[in-house]
C-alpha cells in the first residue's frame, strides 16, 4: 500500500484571499461594467454631438459643443456631491449603488430612441445632466463601500486590484465605442444598457452588511460640514486632491480628442477610440506594476514626479503630427497619471475612518469631477480661441506651473513618506 503525506498547503497571496471574497468579487465585476459602459457611451455622445455640429458649424465651434457635454455633467455633479456624500454615510450603499445603475440604464435607453428617431441635439445635453447627478451618487457610495467589503490589510492591495480593473474597463469601452461609432450609434447605446443592467445584477447580489457606521443625532448640514472640517485639516489629503484637481483640469486632452481624431491627425472614429483607450492602456499597466510592487517609499514626491509627467506629456501631444506619437504620449501621460490616483486614493480610503468615507470621498469625487468634466468645457473654450491644439499645450505647461506652486503650498504632502493603513479608534 502507498502511503500518501499530506502536503501543508502554500499560504494564500493578498491577491488570492481578495478574490476569495465573494461580495468583493461582485463589487469588482460590477464597476468593471459600469465603467465600461460609462467609458463606452462617453465615446458615443461625443463622436454624435460632434457629427451632429459639424452639419452647420466649423470645428472651434463643433468643439465648443464637445466642451459643452463636460460642463451638462459637471452641473449637477458640483450641485449633489455633498448630500450624496452624506447620504452614502446614512443609507445602504449596496442600494444607492443599484438606484444609481438603474438610473443610467435608463438614460442610454433614452438616449437610443433619441438618436433613432433624430431628435434634438438638446435632449443629449439633457441626458448628459441627468447622468451627471447619478454619478454624483454613485461614485461616494462606490469609493465608501469597496474598503468595507476586505480587511483592513488588504485594503492597499484592493485599491491596486480595483484601479487595475477600471482601468482596463476605460481601456476597452472607448475601443468599444469608436468601433460601434463606425456603425451606428444606436448600437453603441444599446450595449450600455445591457453593461448597466449587468452591474445592476451584480452589486444586487451582494449580501452581508453594506450600511456605514450611523451618527445619531447628527443633522445633514452637521455631518456635511464635519466632512469638510476633516479635509481641510488634514493638508496631505487636500494638497493630493487638489493637486490632481488643476492638474487635469487644465492638462486634460481627452475632451478634444475627438477633434484630434478628426480634422488633425484624421484616423476616424475608430482611431478615436483607439486615441481614447490610449491613457487607460498606459494606466492599466501602471496599476498592474504597482499591485505587484505598490509604493512603498516618497509617496508625496512621487506624486509630484508624476503629475509634471503627465503636464509633459499633454504637451509633446498637443504637436504630435503622428499618430504612433500621439498614442505613446497619451499612454505615458495615463501611467503616471495612474501614480497620482493611487497615492490619492490610498490617502483617502486608508486615512480616513468608515463613518466619514463617503464625505471625503464625496469631495474627492468633486474634485476630481471638475478636473475631468469641467476640464472639457474648458479645453473647448479655450480651442474656441486659441485652437485645439494651442489650447491643449497651453493646458500642459499650466499643469507643469500647477505641480511646481503646489511643491511650495503643501509641503506636508512633499515630506508624505509611507501609506500604511490604520485602524480606526475603539469606541
Amino acid at each position: 500500500m502507498i502511503n500518501y503525506v499530506s502536503q501543508p498547503s502554500r499560504p494564500k497571496s493578498e491577491l488570492q484571499q481578495l478574490l476569495a471574497i465573494q461580495p468583493y468579487r461582485l463589487y469588482l465585476l460590477g464597476r468593471f461594467f459600469g465603467t465600461l459602459a460609462t467609458q463606452c457611451q462617453a465615446v458615443v455622445i461625443a463622436w454624435e454631438v460632434y457629427e451632429l455640429a459639424r452639419k452647420s458649424m466649423n470645428v472651434d465651434e463643433a468643439s465648443l459643443r464637445v466642451g459643452l457635454i463636460g460642463l451638462a455633467q459637471f452641473l449637477p455633479l458640483f450641485a449633489f456631491t455633498l448630500p450624496a456624500g452624506e447620504t452614502a454615510d446614512r443609507h445602504d450603499r449596496r442600494k444607492i449603488l443599484v438606484a444609481c445603475f438603474l438610473v443610467q440604464m435608463l438614460i442610454a435607453i433614452a438616449l437610443t430612441v433619441r438618436s433613432y428617431l433624430q431628435g434634438d441635439m438638446l435632449v443629449i445635453f439633457a441626458m448628459a445632466g441627468c447622468f451627471g447627478i447619478a454619478r454624483a451618487f454613485f461614485q461616494p457610495a462606490a469609493s465608501a463601500l469597496g474598503p468595507k467589503l476586505v480587511p483592513i490589510e488588504l485594503l492597499p492591495r484592493s485599491i491596486a486590484t480595483n484601479s487595475f480593473m477600471l482601468q482596463l474597463s476605460i481601456i476597452l469601452g472607448p475601443v468599444l465605442g469608436g468601433l460601434v461609432c463606425a456603425l451606428n450609434p444606436i448600437i453603441g447605446y444599446a450595449l450600455c444598457i445591457a453593461l448597466f443592467f449587468g452591474s445592476i445584477l451584480c452589486f444586487s447580489g451582494i449580501l452581508g452588511d453594506t450600511k456605514p457606521v450611523i451618527e445619531p443625532g447628527r443633522s445633514r448640514a452637521q455631518q456635511i460640514r464635519e466632512g469638510l472640517d476633516y479635509l481641510w485639516q488634514n493638508k496631505i489629503v487636500l494638497g493630493a486632491i487638489s493637486l490632481d484637481l488643476f492638474a487635469v483640469l487644465l492638462g486634460g486632452a481627452t475632451g478634444l480628442l475627438t477633434v484630434f481624431a478628426r480634422d488633425i491627425l484624421e484616423v476616424g472614429p475608430q482611431g478615436f477610440g483607439i486615441l481614447r483607450a490610449s491613457p487607460a492602456a498606459g494606466a492599466v499597466i501602471m496599476a498592474a506594476y504597482l499591485s505587484s510592487r505598490p509604493i512603498r517609499k516618497r509617496a508625496g514626491m512621487k506624486m509630484f514626479i508624476a503629475v509634471g509627467v503627465f503636464g509633459l506629456m499633454t504637451v509633446v501631444f498637443a504637436f504630435s503630427q503622428s499618430f504612433i506619437l500621439s498614442i505613446a504620449a497619451l499612454a505615458v501621460l495615463g501611467a503616471a497619471d495612474m501614480i497620482s490616483v493611487f497615492i490619492r486614493q490610498s490617502l483617502v480610503q486608508i486615512t480616513t475612518p468608515d463613518r466619514m468615507r463617503g464625505r471625503v470621498s464625496a469631495v474627492s469625487t468633486l474634485f476630481i469631477g471638475a478636473s475631468n468634466e469641467l476640464g472639457e468645457f474648458e479645453s473647448g473654450v479655450t480651442a474656441r480661441f486659441m485652437g485645439p491644439v494651442g489650447a491643449v499645450a497651453f493646458g500642459g505647461f499650466a499643469a507643469i506651473f500647477v505641480t511646481g506652486l503646489w511643491l511650495k503650498l503643501f509641503p506636508a504632502l512633499r515630506q508624505a513618506d509611507e501609506l500604511l493603513p490604520k485602524q480606526e479608534p475603539a469606541k
